[in-house]
């Protein structure tokens, strides 16, 4: 593993908030103060299909590739001057839908992650197509996994990059389930030896689920760093490069890890 204790601290904000639905005009309106409050932050995360809620209706309102969303959040990571990262409807170049995380960076660079996993007690994998490869973002030397909701339950997915410094999930995590996130992420940041960040929204959506937030930021030994709760708001955590290489060194379990492929 490469050496990260010189790299700098990378501070956070996750913002966990209510979502309107099917209603992208009123979410971004609703972002833009939010995302005053991130000011400082290098990352800035936004839960799962931030602009709609967590939607089947692909074919309405998925957007294309260069879109109003897309548009919206290059330009607010240009005025905040951080990366701003969350996922979206898209329809992809091939006429493909996508359920898209895209990673605007503030030099107007904009690049994305599709979804691997897709809920199918929802139906999401009828309504759109799957990604097919894995994404490794670079944000001042730390090197960051984007994944997406239903993805946390499938940890060879999570645990094929062992460079990983931070994994990232955001999502639309329905309150029946929140037991099974708040053990899943602890997991993820134990067994992959790096920093989780998981972004959940709150509220209730157009189909009368609820979501209970429990958005948070986790160490090395799935020690939470930040729990938003329930509320509503901007939460902020810094994560530490040299704390995590020093772990690394004392215990280096990633040297013993099986090498796999996925197909």
């Amino acid at each position: 593993m490469r050496d990260i204790s010189g790299l700098p601290n990378l501070n956070l904000a996750l913002i966990q908030t209510t979502l309107a639905w099917h209603d992208r005009e009123a979410n971004l309106e609703h972002f833009e103060p939010l995302l005053d409050q991130a000011r400082g932050a290098d990352l800035v995360i936004l839960p799962e299909m931030f602009t709609t809620g967590f939607s089947m209706e692909s074919e309405a309102l998925s957007e294309p590739e260069a879109g109003p969303t897309s548009v919206w959040l290059l330009a607010q990571a240009k005025r905040i001057d951080a990366v701003v990262t969350g996922s979206v409807m898209m329809r992809a170049a091939d006429g493909s839908h996508r359920n898209r995380l895209l990673w605007a960076r503030p030099d107007g660079e904009l690049l994305h992650y599709d979804k691997r996993h897709l809920f199918r007690m929802a139906g999401e994998h009828q309504h759109y197509t799957p990604g097919d490869r894995q994404v490794m973002f670079e944000l001042n030397g730390w090197r960051v996994r984007p994944l997406i909701c239903y993805d946390l339950r499938f940890p060879v997915w999570s645990r094929d990059a062992q460079d990983t410094d931070l994994l990232l999930y955001t999502a639309n995590w329905p309150g029946a389930r929140r037991l099974h996130w708040n053990r899943l992420l602890p997991a993820r940041a134990i067994e992959n030896l790096c920093y989780v960040a998981a972004v959940n929204r709150v509220g209730s959506d157009g189909k009368g689920f609820a979501y209970t937030g429990d958005s948070q930021v986790l160490d090395f030994q799935g020690e939470s760093l930040l729990s938003a709760g329930e509320a509503d708001g901007v939460f902020k955590a810094t994560l530490g490069a040299a704390d995590l290489q020093a772990y690394r060194t004392r215990f280096p379990a990633g040297l013993d890890a099986d090498s796999f492929n996925i197909e």
